[in-house]
């Protein structure tokens, strides 16, 4: 067993003798996502369908920027969801640069949010703070696993039956 896989115990692999993506992963998604996560609360809640996004995004430029920078993260979700032995090629290629994607969305959104604040005037000072912190310890976060180095590096194979 190689040094890097260690730390790991037989529950932390997949059925492809893969790790199991990193938490971080879906942490960043989670974030990310955030108006599309929104969205789905709102849509769901059958009381009142728009408080739910006004009480989170009380502008509704706001939102639909935020669906915008989440799009990088749905293309991170659909390579996820084809990461699969005997894939498409374009899994295969994508699949070491999504930890580079997730930067990028986090980036993109968090300009979005200053672009907001400076252009439009739609966030608080505190909420750009705030918001800035979160982006720079997600980031960190990429950058410092172990783990989701590791997934990254791996691709599911096809294993003999046995």
């Amino acid at each position: 067993m190689p040094k890097k896989y260690q730390e790991y115990s037989i529950e932390d692999f997949d059925k492809f003798d893969c790790l199991k993506l990193s938490k971080r992963f879906y942490l960043v998604l989670l974030f990310v996502l955030r108006g599309y996560l929104v969205w789905l609360m709102s849509v769901t809640n059958m009381k009142d369908r728009v408080a739910t996004m006004q009480w989170i995004y009380p502008e509704t430029s706001l939102f639909f920027l935020s669906l915008i920078s989440g799009v990088i993260g749905l293309c991170v979700v659909v390579v996820i969801s084809f990461r699969r032995p005997n894939s498409a090629n374009w899994v295969k290629v994508i699949w070491p640069y999504c930890r580079t994607m997730l930067v990028v969305a986090l980036i993109f959104d968090f300009s979005i949010n200053l672009i907001g604040f400076f252009y439009w005037q739609l966030t608080s000072m505190p909420w750009l703070i705030c918001q800035g912190l979160i982006v720079f310890a997600l980031i960190t976060l990429c950058f410092t696993s172990k783990r989701m180095q590791i997934n990254l590096t791996e691709f599911p194979q096809a294993l003999p039956e046995k």
